[in-house]
C-alpha cells in the first residue's frame, strides 16, 4: 500500500493512479467536512469535487510540515467558503431574528442523547450564513476576526451570528429532546401494559 508521501509525490506528477488512491483514501472524510457547509448532499458533492480539483492542482503547496489531512481539510473548508460566496445571491435568506430564540438551559449538545443524523439535521436547518459561522468557529476553531475576514463581514457580526445560531440550535434540540422523551415514555407505558395483560 502506498504511503501518503508516495501518493503526494505521484499527484505532483499528475499520475492518475496516485490521484485515485488519494480520492479513495480521503473522499469520505472530506465529504463529511463538506456536508457541514452545504444545504444538501448534492451541493456537498459539488464542493467535494471542486476541493479535489484544487488539491490535485495545488498539492505542491503542501509543505510536508504539519498534518496532511489537516491541509486537505483546510482546502475543503476554503472551497466551501468560496462556494458560499459564489452562490450567496441565489440563496433564500432567512434572518435569524425570524426564529424564536430562547435559552433552554441545555449546557451542551448532549451528543450521547442525539444521533449524528439528528445533530446534522438541526445544523442544516440554520440559514446558510449562520451555519457557516457556527462551523468555522465551533468545529474548525477559527477566531471571529479570521471568520470576519473570510466571509467579508464585521467581527461583531460574526460573534452575534454565532451566538444566535447557538440559541436556535439549543431551542431545536430542546424540542427534539422533548419529543424523544415523550416517545420513550410512551414505549415504556405500552411495555408495562403489555406485561400486565400477559399476567
Amino acid at each position: 500500500m502506498m504511503s501518503d508521501q508516495q501518493i503526494i509525490e505521484g499527484c505532483a506528477k499528475h499520475e492518475r493512479k496516485a490521484q485515485q488512491l488519494l480520492y479513495d483514501r480521503y473522499s469520505r472524510f472530506l465529504l463529511g467536512v463538506c456536508l457541514r457547509y452545504a444545504t444538501d448532499k448534492a451541493e456537498a458533492e459539488d464542493i467535494l469535487q471542486d476541493s479535489f480539483l484544487k488539491i490535485f492542482f495545488n498539492i505542491e503547496d503542501y509543505s510536508g510540515t504539519g498534518s496532511f489531512i489537516g491541509w486537505l481539510r483546510k482546502v475543503a473548508v476554503n472551497t466551501a467558503i468560496t462556494h458560499y460566496h459564489k452562490n450567496l445571491k441565489y440563496r433564500y435568506h432567512v434572518d435569524i431574528e425570524d426564529y424564536v430564540s430562547v435559552e433552554t438551559g441545555i449546557t451542551s449538545f448532549e451528543e450521547d442523547f442525539f444521533t449524528s443524523d439528528e445533530l446534522y439535521r438541526v445544523l442544516n436547518e440554520l440559514p446558510a450564513g449562520y451555519r457557516m459561522v457556527f462551523n468555522l468557529y465551533a468545529v474548525e476553531g477559527y477566531k471571529h476576526k479570521e471568520i470576519a475576514a473570510m466571509l467579508g463581514i464585521d467581527t461583531n457580526t460574526s460573534k452575534s451570528q454565532y451566538s444566535r445560531a447557538k440559541a436556535v440550535i439549543r431551542e431545536k434540540l430542546e424540542k427534539l429532546r422533548t419529543l424523544k422523551m415523550k416517545y420513550t415514555a410512551g414505549e415504556e407505558i405500552d411495555r408495562i401494559k403489555e406485561n400486565t395483560e400477559n399476567r
